[in-house]
């Protein structure tokens, strides 16, 4: 006798907090909102799963242009301590991006980072980070790849999800990268607290949040030479200035939310 066997997918577990840690890219910018706070994907991400479980806390520790070492010193102490269901880490980056840059210390604080992390919380999430098309990208991208292979080393030995942006073919479009070509627009957070949300388990609100938008026809060469001076002068220059000077553009800025605290939802 046959029967038929009806196949569901596990529903996930109703996570009751999140506490972000990391650089520009979990602060949010360059989704700037009108007061000029920036939202950005963890922020989303935290805004649903605050809808489907009540009382839900939020903490972003994450401070633009921190390094992973200034992120293992600053933040996953205190993210370890507050007890949250999950965590998420995207650090070292930044360390790629420098003139001069030891990998192996990167892969060390990254591993530390992740043994300290992981026991702390229900789920750990990692991500490989989303990088767009261009000379930079490519002038580092071995560095890049190799912090990659290490994060997923981490995350196969520590039971943590990889979310796996850089090789989502949506987010290496330019469009989807604010005018200092380094930070995501308003469109490519939300694609990325999408990635985040299905990875947990979550049913799919944008199945195709990998699919990149429609063709439009290029700018015009004027345009493009304005878009690349103003680049230069408003963005580039003066990151240069911050490498060669050892500043960084969080320095005395405090935590995006400091306290795991209840959490109604990002503004709009």
């Amino acid at each position: 006798m046959q029967t038929n066997a009806t196949h569901t997918h596990p529903v996930p577990p109703p996570y009751s907090s999140l506490v972000a840690v990391g650089d520009s890219f979990t602060e949010g910018m360059s989704d700037r909102l009108p007061d000029g706070s920036y939202r950005g994907w963890a922020d989303l991400l935290a805004g649903r799963m605050a809808a489907r479980s009540p009382g839900f806390r939020y903490a972003n520790l994450a401070v633009r242009g921190k390094l992973i070492g200034q992120i293992v010193e600053e933040q996953v102490g205190v993210a370890a301590a507050m007890g949250a269901d999950v965590i998420t880490l995207v650090g070292g980056l930044n360390d790629t991006l420098r003139p001069k840059c030891d990998m192996g210390r990167v892969r060390g604080l990254l591993e530390e980072a992740v043994e300290r992390l992981a026991p702390a919380c229900k789920q750990l999430v990692l991500m490989r980070s989303p990088g767009r098309q261009g000379p930079v990208l490519e002038r580092f991208r071995p560095r890049m790849e190799e912090l990659f292979v290490c994060i997923d080393d981490l995350a196969a030995r520590h039971g943590a999800l990889v979310v796996d942006l850089y090789g989502a073919p949506s987010l290496a479009d330019p469009r989807m990268w604010d005018v200092d070509r380094l930070h995501l627009t308003a469109e490519g957070h939300r694609r990325v607290a999408e990635a985040v949300w299905q990875a947990l388990g979550h049913p799919a609100e944008d199945a195709d949040w990998r699919t990149p938008m429609a063709a439009t026809p290029p700018p015009a060469w004027a345009a493009r030479q304005l878009a690349h001076a103003r680049f230069a002068r408003q963005y580039l220059l003066p990151w240069i200035g911050r490498r060669l000077t050892g500043r960084s553009s969080g320095d005395g800025l405090p935590a995006k939310r400091p306290e795991l605290l209840p959490y109604e939802g990002p503004a709009t």
